[in-house]
């Protein structure tokens, strides 16, 4: 059952959607899960409530504020190239703090999992170990020219009708991600010398096919973390738990286990 809770985040209150799914036993581990540039509670699907029945695990699905139901960006209001450290070190510590919850999982795919790395560095003995599938550590050529036809499809297609299906102001979800993406002050943005201060298990997934990141995204990882575990799956583009889901929560479940 979706729930909605307020919290402050940029100088004033927002309104954060939120879904509990997986095991009702509140002694299970919890596995927080972040959305990509374009996602939200409902984009996710029926994903986390599989992974966690595999795992046996409490799963926190939220819409981070300008999509799904959660507060939409005020009017002419930016992304600036911070905003997945902002969501990082500011919101998603509010949020956890809000809900109650202490030393999760966190499950993040696309800017979801760099948020997810980033909270890792900033907050090491905050979390039990991370999963992150397609982040983004740098910013690469075939990443923006995706972005960029993703601009094109949402101005002369069916996108802005299918993305309305997941938020209530697609606007505010498309425009945020794909202007500040789009921005030439977001060419440099890069977090590879933070990612030496992550010290809990982490496991990066990619697809061989991914249209948005080369597999520099997780191999870049690799280096600076040294306990990280990569996956690299074929037959499968930016979004590995849509293209290869039982590939995901096999590798999933049995890293939790091992950590």
């Amino acid at each position: 059952m979706q729930q909605e809770v307020e919290i402050a985040w940029a100088g004033r209150p927002v309104r954060i959607e939120y879904q509990w799914v997986g095991s009702t036993d509140r002694t299970a581990p919890v596995i927080v899960f972040l959305h990509e540039g374009l996602g939200s509670v409902a984009m996710w699907r029926d994903f986390p409530a599989r992974l966690c029945e595999a795992a046996g695990a409490r799963g926190l699905v939220y819409s981070r504020p300008g999509y799904g139901r959660s507060t939409p960006r005020a009017a002419g209001e930016r992304w600036q190239p911070d905003f997945m450290h902002r969501q990082a070190r500011e919101l998603l510590p509010a949020l956890l703090r809000e809900l109650g919850v202490d030393r999760p999982w966190l499950f993040g795919h696309s800017d979801g999992g760099s948020i997810a790395l980033l909270y890792a560095a900033a907050f090491p003995a905050a979390l039990q170990g991370a999963i992150v599938l397609a982040p983004h550590i740098v910013v690469e050529e075939v990443s923006v020219t995706s972005i960029a036809q993703a601009r094109e499809a949402y101005r002369n297609t069916d996108l802005r009708a299918r993305l309305a299906r997941y938020h209530d102001d697609p606007d505010s979800a498309f425009w945020g991600w794909n202007d500040i993406w789009l921005a030439p002050a977001f060419r440099d943005w890069a977090i590879e010398d933070e990612l030496a201060a992550i010290r809990c298990p982490l496991l990066a997934v990619q697809g061989l096919d991914d249209e948005y990141g080369t597999l520099e995204q997780i191999r870049g990882i690799a280096r600076r973390v040294p306990q990280a575990r990569l996956l690299e799956l074929p037959d499968c583009g930016h979004s590995p738990h849509k293209d290869q889901p039982d590939a995901v929560i096999a590798a999933a479940t049995a890293f939790l286990g091992r950590a």
